[in-house]
Protein backbone atom coordinates (compact mmCIF):
# COMPACT_ATOMS: atom_id res chain seq x y z
CA UNK A 1 0.00 0.00 0.00
CA UNK A 2 1.44 3.59 -0.91
CA UNK A 3 -0.03 5.41 1.83
CA UNK A 4 1.98 2.74 4.50
CA UNK A 5 5.12 3.64 2.96
CA UNK A 6 4.45 7.38 3.81
CA UNK A 7 4.35 6.93 7.51
CA UNK A 8 7.29 4.40 6.99
CA UNK A 9 9.90 6.72 5.51
CA UNK A 10 8.65 9.78 7.67
CA UNK A 11 9.13 7.62 10.41
CA UNK A 12 13.29 6.64 9.46
CA UNK A 13 13.22 10.41 8.20
CA UNK A 14 12.07 11.15 12.11
CA UNK A 15 14.94 8.70 13.23
CA UNK A 16 17.54 10.13 11.44
CA UNK A 17 16.58 13.81 12.48
CA UNK A 18 16.30 12.74 16.15
CA UNK A 19 20.02 11.16 15.09
CA UNK A 20 21.31 14.96 13.64
CA UNK A 21 19.62 16.58 16.93
CA UNK A 22 21.47 14.31 19.23
CA UNK A 23 24.29 15.23 17.43
CA UNK A 24 23.73 18.57 18.00
CA UNK A 25 23.21 18.13 21.56
CA UNK A 26 26.81 16.46 21.82
CA UNK A 27 28.69 19.57 20.09
CA UNK A 28 26.86 21.81 22.22
CA UNK A 29 28.06 19.95 25.51
CA UNK A 30 31.81 19.75 24.01
CA UNK A 31 31.18 23.72 23.90
CA UNK A 32 29.86 24.36 27.19
CA UNK A 33 32.49 21.75 28.04
CA UNK A 34 35.44 23.64 26.66
CA UNK A 35 33.76 26.88 27.50
CA UNK A 36 33.89 25.58 31.29
CA UNK A 37 37.59 25.19 31.16
CA UNK A 38 38.38 28.11 29.82
CA UNK A 39 36.90 29.83 33.00
CA UNK A 40 38.53 27.66 35.13
CA UNK A 41 41.83 28.87 33.38
CA UNK A 42 40.59 32.57 33.45
CA UNK A 43 40.39 32.35 37.12
CA UNK A 44 43.44 30.51 37.69
CA UNK A 45 45.56 33.10 35.48
CA UNK A 46 43.55 36.29 37.56
CA UNK A 47 44.85 34.62 40.59
CA UNK A 48 48.49 34.18 39.52
CA UNK A 49 48.31 37.73 37.81
CA UNK A 50 47.04 39.75 41.39
CA UNK A 51 49.52 37.50 43.67
CA UNK A 52 51.52 39.24 45.60
CA UNK A 53 54.48 36.48 45.27
CA UNK A 54 57.63 37.66 43.69
CA UNK A 55 57.79 34.40 41.85
CA UNK A 56 54.96 35.82 39.84
CA UNK A 57 56.12 39.14 39.34
CA UNK A 58 58.58 38.93 36.12
CA UNK A 59 55.86 36.76 34.51
CA UNK A 60 52.76 39.28 34.73
CA UNK A 61 53.60 40.10 30.55
CA UNK A 62 52.92 36.32 29.92
CA UNK A 63 49.75 35.74 32.42
CA UNK A 64 48.36 39.28 30.88
CA UNK A 65 48.90 37.88 27.64
CA UNK A 66 47.33 34.53 28.33
CA UNK A 67 44.60 36.49 30.26
CA UNK A 68 44.25 38.12 26.90
CA UNK A 69 43.74 34.80 24.81
CA UNK A 70 41.64 32.75 27.07
CA UNK A 71 39.13 36.41 27.22
CA UNK A 72 39.30 35.96 23.39
CA UNK A 73 38.36 32.44 23.13
CA UNK A 74 35.92 32.42 25.90
CA UNK A 75 34.23 34.98 23.19
CA UNK A 76 34.59 32.61 20.56
CA UNK A 77 33.10 29.78 22.52
CA UNK A 78 30.43 31.94 23.27
CA UNK A 79 29.46 32.69 19.90
CA UNK A 80 29.73 29.39 19.35
CA UNK A 81 27.54 28.14 21.90
CA UNK A 82 24.65 30.41 21.05
CA UNK A 83 24.96 29.20 17.34
CA UNK A 84 24.70 25.55 18.50
CA UNK A 85 21.65 26.32 20.55
CA UNK A 86 20.32 27.60 18.02
CA UNK A 87 21.20 25.02 15.86
CA UNK A 88 19.93 22.37 18.23
CA UNK A 89 16.74 24.14 18.25
CA UNK A 90 16.04 24.34 14.63
CA UNK A 91 16.77 20.79 14.36
CA UNK A 92 14.23 19.57 17.35
CA UNK A 93 12.00 21.73 15.71
CA UNK A 94 12.49 19.67 12.20
CA UNK A 95 11.97 16.39 13.74
CA UNK A 96 8.73 17.17 15.67
CA UNK A 97 7.32 18.35 12.13
CA UNK A 98 8.85 15.07 10.64
CA UNK A 99 7.20 13.36 13.67
CA UNK A 100 3.42 15.59 13.34
CA UNK A 101 3.94 14.58 9.61
CA UNK A 102 4.35 11.15 10.33
CA UNK A 103 1.37 10.62 12.97
CA UNK A 104 -0.83 12.10 10.34
CA UNK A 105 0.13 9.85 7.77
CA UNK A 106 -0.35 7.37 10.27
CA UNK A 107 -4.05 8.79 10.92
CA UNK A 108 -4.86 9.10 7.30
CA UNK A 109 -3.57 5.17 6.60
CA UNK A 110 -5.58 3.76 9.51
CA UNK A 111 -8.64 6.03 8.27
CA UNK A 112 -8.30 4.56 4.47
CA UNK A 113 -7.94 1.18 5.55
CA UNK A 114 -10.93 1.66 7.85
CA UNK A 115 -12.54 3.08 4.84
CA UNK A 116 -11.97 0.11 2.59
CA UNK A 117 -12.56 -2.70 5.26
CA UNK A 118 -16.40 -0.78 4.94
CA UNK A 119 -16.39 -1.24 1.39
CA UNK A 120 -15.44 -4.75 1.45
CA UNK A 121 -18.28 -5.53 3.87
CA UNK A 122 -20.70 -3.73 1.98
CA UNK A 123 -19.46 -5.48 -1.42
CA UNK A 124 -19.79 -8.51 0.72
CA UNK A 125 -23.15 -8.10 2.25
CA UNK A 126 -24.27 -6.73 -2.04
CA UNK A 127 -22.98 -10.19 -3.27
CA UNK A 128 -24.59 -12.22 -0.84
CA UNK A 129 -27.83 -10.78 -1.18
CA UNK A 130 -28.89 -12.08 -4.54
CA UNK A 131 -27.95 -15.68 -3.47
CA UNK A 132 -29.71 -15.14 -0.08
CA UNK A 133 -33.09 -13.75 -2.41
CA UNK A 134 -32.30 -16.76 -4.84
CA UNK A 135 -32.27 -19.45 -1.59
CA UNK A 136 -35.71 -18.34 -1.04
Amino acid sequence: MVGDEKSKKLKRLVAVQRHIEKMAENELSMVIRERNEVAEATVRTVGVMTSLDPLHRPLSRHYLERFSRLTSRDKQLGHLQRAQESRLAKERKKGDRLEEKMKDAREAEQRVADDNAVYDLVELTIALAPADRQAR
